[in-house]
C-alpha cells in the first residue's frame, strides 16, 4: 500500500475529492488547485486557508473547487496526502539506495530529503504528513508512523537492524524527532538552522544504533 492510500483510508483524503481525475486536463487543474492551497498555506498558515483563497489563487472560479472539494478540510487533506507521497517516496528510495554502505549514511541522506521538503515543497513546513489536523474521529494511522515502518523494512533488509517491536518503536521515535527538530529549525530560521538540523541527525543515530549489528555501528 502506498503512502497516500495509508493516510486516504485515515482521513478520507482522495474520498472528499468531488470528481475523481480521469483526464490529463483534469489532473492538472486538481494540481493547479493544491499548489495555490500550499502557497497561500506558506503565507498566511494553513488554519486561514479558505476555499475562496483557493480560487483566487489558482484563477479559478469557487465553483471549480466545490467540483473537486467540498470544503477547505479535504483540499487540506488533499494536500497533505500529496505531501506523503512526494515525500516519502523520496525518502524511501533514498534509504533503499545502493549507494548508501552504511545505514547511518542511508539514513542522513533520507532525512535530507525531508529537510528539502522544508525548504522546496510549498506549504509542507506547515502541514507536512497531515498529523498537524485536529480532526476527530480520528482514524487508521498517523501518516509519520506509516513512513517509520516502510523505513523499519528498508533498514531490516538492507542493513540487518534487528526486526523486533522495540526496534520499529525506535524508528517511530527517530521519525518523530527528526521531524519535530526540522520543524524548530525552520521556525528559527527560514533557510533551516544547522545546527539544529545537524541534531536531529546526531540524536536519530543515537536513538537506533542499538538495533544494528555491532560490526555496523
Amino acid at each position: 500500500m502506498t503512502d497516500t492510500a495509508v493516510i486516504a483510508s485515515r482521513t478520507d483524503a482522495i474520498a472528499t475529492i468531488r470528481n475523481e481525475p480521469v483526464q490529463a486536463r483534469s489532473t492538472a487543474r486538481l494540481a493547479a488547485l493544491l499548489d495555490a492551497a500550499a502557497h497561500v498555506i506558506d503565507e498566511i498558515g494553513y488554519e486561514r486557508l479558505t476555499t475562496a483563497m483557493v480560487a483566487e489563487r489558482a484563477g479559478a472560479s469557487i465553483g471549480t473547487v466545490y467540483r473537486y472539494f467540498p470544503d477547505r478540510i479535504a483540499v487540506l487533506q488533499s494536500l497533505a496526502a500529496r505531501n506523503v507521497e512526494r515525500t516519502g517516496e523520496r525518502a524511501i528510495a533514498e534509504l533503499s539506495s545502493h549507494s548508501h554502505n552504511e545505514w547511518s549514511e542511508a539514513l542522513t541522506a533520507s532525512y535530507r530529503i525531508l529537510v528539502d521538503a522544508f525548504r522546496d515543497e510549498p506549504g509542507f513546513a506547515a502541514l507536512r504528513y497531515g498529523d498537524v489536523l485536529d480532526l476527530r474521529p480520528f482514524v487508521g494511522v498517523p501518516a509519520l508512523r506509516v513512513l517509520a515502518d516502510r523505513m523499519a523494512v528498508v533498514l531490516v533488509e538492507r542493513f540487518g537492524m534487528n526486526d523486533t517491536p522495540e526496534a520499529r518503536l525506535a524508528i517511530e521515535s527517530a521519525v518523530t524527532l527528526t521531524d519535530a527538530i526540522a520543524a524548530d529549525a525552520f521556525q528559527r530560521d527560514p533557510s533551516g538552522d544547522q545546527q539544529v538540523l545537524a541534531h536531529a541527525g546526531i540524536a536519530a543515530r543515537a536513538l537506533l544504533a542499538e538495533y544494528f549489528p555491532r560490526s555496523a555501528r
